[in-house]
């Protein structure tokens, strides 16, 4: 039998030591009070649900990321949510049952089965937001619009959106024509942005075709002058083709009229959720980090799993990342010490005690401690001067 050391946590978990616990705690806090102030109410979904509701319309990927277990009281397999998204769907589909628009925000741990990169946490704190009900392209611009507000918030700059829209590979896939074998190589090799292979698989189509245009996507990636030249290249394809650019166009535009600061690219081979995203998705990100700090798009598919088919636009980002790599203000009480109080059953040292804390951090001493192991944490003292406690300097 191996013994290991019982301190030991798996890769990819890890505590929450201060300052970073608190740091964290209080972006979440001002994160929280910006989403309720655009109108978004909070939610709590448990933690762990029945394995079919949380991969409802989410496809593969997110199932190889859920920790799977088996309900002992119904024998019916559950699951650690992996992403809070579906939950958000399930409560506004099945549980709310609003009518019209519904904003709904969270924060929570999720647990993954992998990591996202190699430096990534397995059980990272997930905040994001989710709108219910509207189709309008207002919508999705509220939320992007609401993802680069959270980075702000954050203290992240030298942000770069990338803007990318499903459809477009979807419609150009219908309209080819193709086998099922060779649609997946298409869809592994465009994903990859694989132009050898793409045009190993495709090189054949003829001029003009859906086929063709498919190669196109993948040399197509670029700065705010790609949607021009796809604009171009695509003006061929079908109708809802040229319809989702003009989507992204619109898209493009009030971003860079509200967040000037930011900088836009277009990825045409952005098929991140596939299986569950039908039409915008976007993604954030900042110097120093590999991967998307945050990111979302639309989903309106996934309600009538629940019951209830609605549209549905929405984001999610890191608040561990973000706290690690912003330039939050650190907490109100970080760099300020505390005060050094007696522990005596004095009711007027009680009342001293309670009123101080109501702005500052006391910490009354235990049989345990000392003034000198309270030095590090420490800078002042109560002491009962006459008939009265006051605060003064601690002594060294």
């Amino acid at each position: 039998m191996t013994h290991t050391n019982p301190w030991l946590l798996p890769d990819g978990v890890e505590d929450l030591l201060p300052p970073m616990a608190g740091r964290i705690e209080a972006l979440r806090r001002a994160l929280v009070d910006t989403y309720q102030r655009w109108g978004y109410d909070l939610i709590t979904p448990p933690l762990i649900e029945y394995l079919e509701s949380l991969l409802t319309g989410t496809g593969n990927e997110l199932n190889l990321q859920t920790f799977k277990l088996t309900d002992q009281l119904t024998g019916r397999m559950m699951g650690v949510r992996a992403d809070m998204t579906p939950q958000a769907a399930r409560i506004d589909a099945h549980t709310l049952r609003r009518p019209g628009v519904t904003r709904l925000c969270y924060a929570g741990h999720v647990l993954r089965a992998r990591p996202e990169h190699l430096m990534a946490s397995r059980a990272p704190i997930q905040t994001g937001c989710e709108l219910f009900g509207s189709r309008d392209g207002a919508a999705d611009q509220e939320i992007i619009h609401l993802m680069l507000e959270t980075l702000k918030v954050a203290g992240l700059e030298s942000i770069h959106l990338d803007l990318a829209h499903v459809s477009i590979y979807q419609c150009l896939a219908d309209a080819a024509g193709l086998s099922r074998q060779t649609e997946e190589a298409v869809f592994d090799a465009l994903r990859r942005k694989s132009i050898p292979e793409l045009d190993e698989l495709l090189g054949d189509a003829s001029a003009g075709s859906a086929a063709q245009m498919i190669c196109r996507l993948a040399r197509l990636g670029g700065g705010p002058d790609a949607l021009k030249e796809a604009g171009k290249q695509l003006h061929q394809a079908p109708p809802a083709v040229m319809h989702a650019l003009e989507e992204l166009a619109q898209v493009a535009e009030a971003v860079s009229r509200r967040f000037p600061q930011v900088s836009l690219g277009f990825d045409f081979c952005e098929l991140r959720g596939y299986n569950y995203h039908t039409g915008l998705v976007f993604a954030a990100y900042v110097p120093g980090h590999g991967s998307a700090l945050a990111k979302g798009g639309r989903y309106d598919a996934i309600g009538e799993d629940f019951g209830r088919a609605r549209p549905a636009t929405g984001f999610s980002a890191d608040l561990r990342a973000m706290v690690a790599l912003g330039q939050q203000v650190p907490l109100a009480d970080e760099n300020q010490k505390a005060i050094w109080a007696p522990q005596r059953d004095d009711p007027e040292l009680l009342q001293v005690v309670a009123e101080l804390r109501q702005q500052e951090r006391v910490i009354q001493a235990l049989a345990e401690d000392d003034v000198a192991s309270a030095r590090g944490r420490c800078d002042r003292q109560l002491v009962k001067q006459g008939n009265h406690w006051q605060v003064i300097p601690l002594e060294n």
